[in-house]
């Protein structure tokens, strides 16, 4: 139960304080409303006491002894208390309103305290979902439930009340009869009470399990499939059937009881009563009062006490169970705050990969000055699920300031993953994440936002102007001249000047989704964020638009690059690829890595480049023509160099579908050589709609 203010000062429970200690505090803080309950009740044993009294003097007084008057004037007068019963049960109902209706707002305060005090916090992650199922279904189920068990008992306790002091007034002798197994049965009946109340816990929480489980799976099938994991996810939740399946039945074990407890309480004396009515008649008891006392067990104690064992032992436990929830999540300590999970992110069951180290031998490159790197993981493992296998495991990598990273691989094998972990969108089960010099972990969403600009590949496009799209994540418009410079480095051009200049209108609804990746993409380069991280940001873009776009941001001062490759031609272009297979992650230059690492030669395999295409030492003679030292490389495992001409490199054997990627010569694409594509759907998330509220940009952060 809940009052305001609950017994803490802080409106919580102590910890010593259970659901029905907590409820007795609530009753007796309220003792008036309960003196007005009891005076208004009074009238309905006053009905119950009348019902079978006055019947049996209609009998005994009346008819039986030739006097009709008298016999229509008891009747009447039982009449009378049913109008006068039917009027006290109104003022019932007003009287339980004051009582339920402050639970319901202490319940409510207390969640919506929580739920608050987690968003504040920045810690209510997929919690949110659960406050919400709490205020609108659990703290509903709460006031309905004490309602009705108020109504049930108050109904019981008068209604026995005026029964017995009947049965007493028409023949002490019946109480001999009645009062014995009406005793017995409640007894049975109230020792079931606390066994059935934590059965019923266990059965919700198997409920609970098995839609969670189920919830999992259907989440992750294509994990499963993916991983073979068919029989283990089956056989999960089997378990959390079969303890369903166990606590349903326990619970029709203890409902055997209550059904028993009813039979002994109520239907017992009834028929007690008939096989002793010889017995009764020899020691005097008229036959008006065997028909009284017949009235009381059949119309008064036997409904009374069916809702009494009905209403208590099901809606009495589920009361228990859902206080004693809502008690217990209120005065749980708040934890410490962490960056709010994605749940957007789909999460592969494949193998995580082996450490990469960041070791770099002073024989293997020359000295270089030390400089910080724009992102470091140490030892960095993440699995989406408490028991699911990592998808990245002990993962350590350095990405320098100015660096330039392509992260390749299969599908599915955690590549956006290592971008929402690096954006601070997942949370790490284990290492540390350090971004621009300060660790990811604890940050805000506006210190992260200043420090990282994370563009997927749903690019999100809303109904303004040029410059509102383009300008989304600057603090203050862009100066023109800055915007122009933009649009040209990224090759919108053309299409800003078909909308009428900076100040013309966008329809997300008539742009193709690589129109929506280039408004996106320029978006990032005026973001004032250090690193960029492109998660197939330009997998909509043909080749010459795509390596347009990423060698923009290579040039973009103080630019750190990471990109989530989609055609092995941006790994040529950067300074270090990192592959991703699932078991074995491998770090080098594209020439190291083509000697090196079976996988990456098979990915490229089917790719030769254009004469012209640039390559990573483009970018660093770029830097060597500016004046300006080249970034060092980015710390990883690297192989021993190879002198090999990309054009040369050759397949360790025949093509093969790895997860789902092949290489074919992707028609259509101006200037494609063979280009290496996912085979899968490319979602497109924005809609033609207005965005009043500028939120979240579908995925950029």
């Amino acid at each position: 139960m809940v009052d305001a203010p609950a017994p803490g000062q802080d409106g919580r429970p102590h910890a010593k304080e259970g659901a029905y200690a907590e409820g007795a505090l609530f009753l007796r803080r309220r003792w008036r409303v309960l003196l007005r309950l009891a005076g208004w009740s009074v009238l309905e044993a006053g009905q119950t006491f009348l019902t079978g009294y006055a019947l049996a003097r209609a009998l005994d007084d009346g008819f039986l002894a030739g006097e009709r008057a008298t016999g229509l004037g008891w009747l009447g007068l039982a009449a009378l208390a049913v109008v006068a019963g039917a009027y006290g049960t109104g003022r019932v109902y007003r009287e339980v309103a004051a009582l339920v209706e402050p639970l319901r707002d202490g319940l409510v305060r207390r969640v919506v305290d929580r739920a608050v005090g987690d968003a504040v916090r920045g810690t209510a992650g997929r919690g949110e979902s659960a406050a919400v199922s709490r205020l609108t279904h659990q703290v509903e189920i709460a006031r309905d439930t004490f309602a009705g068990l108020v109504m049930v008992s108050r109904s019981f306790v008068f209604v026995a009340i005026g029964a017995l002091v009947g049965l007493f007034s028409l023949a002490p002798v019946l109480l001999l009869i009645v009062v014995p197994p009406l005793l017995a049965g409640l007894t049975l009946f109230a020792a079931s009470l606390r066994p059935m109340a934590r059965v019923q816990e266990v059965f919700l929480d198997a409920d609970e399990g098995i839609a969670t489980e189920l919830g999992q799976a259907a989440a992750g099938l294509r994990d499963i499939t993916a991983a073979g994991a068919e029989e283990r996810v089956a056989g999960e939740v089997d378990v959390r059937i079969d303890a369903e399946v166990a606590a349903a039945r326990a619970l029709a074990r203890w409902g055997t009881l209550r059904e028993l407890a009813l039979g002994v309480g109520g239907r017992l004396p009834v028929v007690l009563l008939l096989l002793c009515t010889p017995w009764l008649l020899d020691r005097g008891v008229t036959a008006g009062s065997l028909v009284g006392a017949l009235t009381y067990l059949t119309q008064s104690l036997l409904p009374a006490l069916q809702s009494l064992i009905q209403g208590i032992g099901l809606s009495g436990s589920r009361l228990v169970v859902v206080i004693r929830r809502l008690a217990e999540r209120a005065a749980e300590p708040p934890p410490t705050p962490e960056p709010t999970t994605a749940a957007t992110s789909s999460a592969p069951a494949a193998a995580a990969p082996r450490t990469v180290s960041s070791a770099v031998s002073s024989a293997a490159s020359p000295a270089v000055p030390a400089i910080s790197p724009a992102v470091s993981l140490r030892a960095v493992t993440f699995a989406y699920g408490e028991h699911a296998e990592p998808v990245v495991r002990d993962l350590d990598l350095d990405v320098p300031a100015g660096g330039h990273l392509a992260v390749v691989g299969p599908s599915g094998v955690g590549k956006s993953t290592l971008a929402g972990l690096i954006a601070g969108l997942l949370v790490p089960r284990g290492g540390e994440i350090v971004v621009c010099g300060v660790p990811v972990r604890g940050r805000d969403a506006a210190d992260l936002a200043a420090a990282r600009v994370l563009i997927p590949q749903e690019a999100y496009v809303f109904t303004g102007t040029v410059a509102e799209n383009l300008g989304y994540l600057r603090a203050e418009p862009v100066p023109e001249s800055e915007l122009m410079a933009a649009v040209d480095a990224i090759g919108l051009t053309a299409l800003v000047a078909q909308w009428g200049g900076p100040g013309g209108s966008v329809e997300p609804g008539s742009l193709s989704a690589g129109q929506r990746q280039l408004i996106a993409l320029a978006r990032a380069y005026l973001s004032p964020a250090p690193v960029v991280l492109l998660d197939e940001a330009t997998c909509h873009l043909d080749p010459a638009a795509e390596a347009r776009a990423e060698q923009a941001f290579a040039r973009r001062p103080g630019s750190t690059l990471i990109v989530i490759a989609h055609r092995v031609s941006s790994a040529r272009r950067a300074d270090r690829v990192l592959v991703m297979d699932g078991q074995h992650p491998a770090c080098g230059t594209h020439e190291e890595l083509l000697n090196t690492c079976a996988l990456y030669r098979d990915l490229a395999g089917g790719w030769s480049p254009p004469a012209d295409a640039p390559t990573s030492r483009d970018r660093h003679d770029r830097h060597d023509r500016a004046g300006a030292p080249p970034a060092p490389p980015a710390p990883c495992a690297p192989g021993p160099a190879s002198d090999l001409p990309a054009a040369t490199s050759q397949p360790t054997g025949t093509l093969r579908d790895a997860d789902g990627v092949h290489p074919v010569a992707g028609a259509g694409l101006a200037g494609d050589g063979g280009h290496v594509v996912a085979h899968r759907s490319m979602g497109q998330m924005q809609t033609a709609r207005d965005v009043a509220d500028r939120g979240t940009l579908g995925g950029e952060r």
